[in-house]
């Protein structure tokens, strides 16, 4: 050995070889446990805190071994759905292959690792841990796609007005190389897939039930859309129909899988706002557009802005400076455009301020209203008067046309009365 502790060839223990055995032992492991995290998948119900619990006891092939050997520390509705897995098993598989489907789960390079923040987090509305693994149906890696990626949710009973703002807010996500995530739903998640894909650009589907069915039914082409420009995954197996209990579990993978989530539209009581509870208990940012006050399907949404539990924003490019680090985005709108109220004196300023929309005012009533002084007062409708902006009658002095209305005079250069530079 040298004295740094390499072999004396020069090649570092990391560097070694594995020996085969080795390499197949690790292989076999590696095989058994995705077989087992499958087989647990048609068991027990995803989302479920008792598997999360049991998860960090034993690995999932302990676990299986023990629910098919009707150990009485499994539930029973485990050890019951444990007969007959493997035909089970081979159905899910085959109706897998048959959709062009494939499993990810922990350990594999696909795998997402923000996902596993899921076992940071305790229960929510009775649902807890990350999913055993995915169903992925579409082309490219999981892992890859939403590296980074803005969940885009909201009311299915949506307006028009909240469906454009959805398609254009993940239109412009996309643009900017950020995937949308979303949950195939009428209304709001619709409108966010439908914006993404309109730029060709990359958008993930999660859904409640298998990967094989299209859910809701009319949106089959819009489906088949997505799992050709981005991924349509599922914790479900494949012949799983949706349930109400599983359109709340589904929604802690899409707060899950992404860095931020935005809500258009919501009411007190909706999904989408358990996505957002998701992410903030996950430390995402989080976010939401506000809409019309009278709007019931934007209560949820003003809530959640009123109690800080989201920021507004109104755009993707708001959504993008919350998302990049800070001061590398800015997302301020540009200035308004300069008008020639902004190129007049403070005193003609005062002065035209006070003057009615109609009617006249005399010059003893405008040194009243302005607090300005006689010499001031006439000074200023002199320079009013040449500017085309009041006249004089015999009843006092009448206002033309509106400063803040009027173009802002083109000058070589200096600045204004007010000390601001044209």
């Amino acid at each position: 050995m040298t004295g740094d502790g390499a072999p004396e060839d020069g090649v570092t223990r990391d560097e070694m070889p594995v020996p085969t055995s080795v390499t197949r032992s690790v292989s076999r492991a590696r095989r058994e446990d995705r077989r087992a995290r499958v087989t647990l998948s048609l068991v027990a119900e995803p989302g479920d805190p008792r598997l999360a619990a049991a998860l960090v006891e034993c690995s999932p092939t302990d676990l299986v071994r023990a629910v098919l050997a009707g150990d009485s520390a499994v539930p029973e509705a485990w050890r019951a759905r444990g007969a007959g897995i493997d035909a089970r098993l081979r159905a899910a598989v085959a109706a897998a292959h048959a959709c062009g489907a494939r499993w990810v789960c922990p350990g594999d390079a696909a795998w997402p690792a923000q996902l596993d923040d899921l076992d940071l987090v305790g229960t929510v509305a009775g649902v807890a841990g990350r999913p055993l693994g995915l169903w992925v149906r579409g082309a490219g890696p999981l892992a890859d796609r939403v590296a980074r990626s803005v969940a885009v949710v909201g009311a299915r009973d949506a307006t028009p007005y909240g469906c454009d703002v959805a398609g254009d807010l993940a239109a412009d996500l996309v643009d900017a190389g950020t995937t949308v995530v979303s949950g195939a739903a009428f209304g709001i998640d619709a409108a966010a897939h439908r914006g993404a894909l309109a730029l060709a650009g990359p958008t993930v589907a999660v859904l409640a039930c298998g990967v094989d069915i299209d859910y809701p039914r009319a949106h089959s082409g819009l489906l088949h859309s997505i799992a050709e420009a981005g991924l349509v995954i599922s914790e479900h197996p494949p012949g799983a129909t949706p349930t109400r209990n599983r359109f709340l579990t589904r929604n802690r993978v899409i707060a899950a899988l992404s860095q931020g989530t935005v809500v258009v539209e919501a009411a007190r009581r909706s999904g989408a706002l358990n996505t957002l509870g998701w992410a903030h208990e996950l430390g995402r940012l989080t976010m939401a557009v506000p809409g019309a006050v009278t709007n019931q399907s934007a209560v949820g949404v003003h809530q959640a802005i009123r109690q800080g539990r989201a920021v507004l924003v109104t755009n993707g490019a708001e959504v993008l400076e919350d998302l990049d680090d800070l001061g590398q985005r800015d997302a301020t709108p540009p200035p308004a455009p300069a008008t020639a109220w902004d190129a007049l004196p403070p005193a003609s300023r005062a002065v035209i301020e006070v003057l009615p929309a109609a009617g006249p005012r005399t010059t003893p009533e405008i040194v009243w209203h302005s607090g300005l002084r006689s010499d001031e007062v006439e000074a200023a409708l002199a320079d009013l008067e040449a500017q085309g902006y009041v006249r004089a009658s015999v009843h006092g002095w009448h206002l033309l046309r509106r400063a803040d209305l009027s173009a802002r005079p083109v000058d070589s250069g200096g600045a204004d009365a007010d000390g601001v530079p044209r």
